[in-house]
């Protein structure tokens, strides 16, 4: 099997993905009820006492929603830095200690034959971060919730055969939509959320190196973007750059705010 995974349901109403080796399986965010990701999951003919770890990328509700509750049912070891366990302990209740961990952002862990590396991201949250996993020579990176996508966090990307990549909002959509300015300007801001511009700029710097095989739009507004439009979008920004189909063998993929994609081998 390799490495592999589905994105369980991403968008601004909830967030999970799992991830699994010949020998782990992990999860990334609860951020629909513990009910529904198990649900998610089931379709995937998981449960939850497949999982061996849940990491965790930042504290906002549409990430640990039902953190707390999944963890404390299947007695799950939960991974996030100390400044998001600071700032989601309260929302997610009573954990005993042997299930929580510190992973410091930056910093990489070994689960049975499944590499996890943290990484900073910049968005309003305490200590945000995004995952790399690396299995059997492959590797998957994980990229959502970011207002820009840094130098840094370039270099982090790079080798990735896979990427789940935010592509949040239509600019116009979002200029012209209901909410207020205060709002707009946050989502906006760089420490905001990817813009599918922005997404479409990133790809083409991370398909200089050659190595991308599939890119997975993801975390899209369910007010202000449509997955056509998102991946339209990126992909006249990638043909305007010279990156064609024919001469780069790669894929841009949907995920969905209430199911899971297929598995796919990394």
């Amino acid at each position: 099997m390799g490495l592999r995974f589905s994105v369980l349901c991403s968008g601004s109403t909830g967030n999970a993905t799992v991830v699994s080796s010949d020998a782990a399986t992990v999860l990334v965010d609860v951020g629909l009820s513990a009910k529904k990701v198990e649900e998610l999951m089931k379709e995937r003919d998981l449960t939850g006492a497949d999982v061996d770890a849940i990491l965790v990328t930042h504290e906002h509700s549409d990430h640990i929603r039902g953190l707390g509750a999944l963890a404390r049912k299947f007695r799950l070891p939960v991974y996030a830095n100390e400044k998001t366990w600071a700032a989601m302990y309260k929302s997610i209740g009573e954990l005993p200690d042997d299930q929580r961990h510190i992973l410091p952002t930056g910093s990489a862990m070994e689960l049975y034959d499944l590499r996890i590396e943290s990484y900073a991201i910049s968005h309003d949250a305490a200590e945000p971060v995004g995952y790399c996993f690396q299995s059997s020579g492959r590797k998957l990176s994980l990229a959502t919730d970011l207002g820009y996508v840094s130098d840094k966090v370039m270099q982090q990307l790079k080798q990735s055969d896979v990427l789940v990549l935010e592509a949040n909002h239509d600019i116009n959509m979002l200029r012209m939509g209901r909410y207020p300015w205060n709002i707009k300007r946050r989502i906006l801001g760089d420490s905001g959320h990817l813009s599918n511009d922005a997404a479409g700029e990133a790809l083409c710097r991370l398909l200089e190196s050659g190595d991308l095989r599939r890119v997975y739009l993801a975390h899209l507004s369910q007010e202000h973007n449509l997955m056509d439009l998102a991946k339209l979008t990126v992909n006249t920004i990638l043909e305007d750059n010279g990156f064609f189909y024919q001469k780069h063998e790669f894929a841009l993929c949907e995920t969905y705010a209430d199911r899971p994609t297929p598995w796919d081998e990394v």
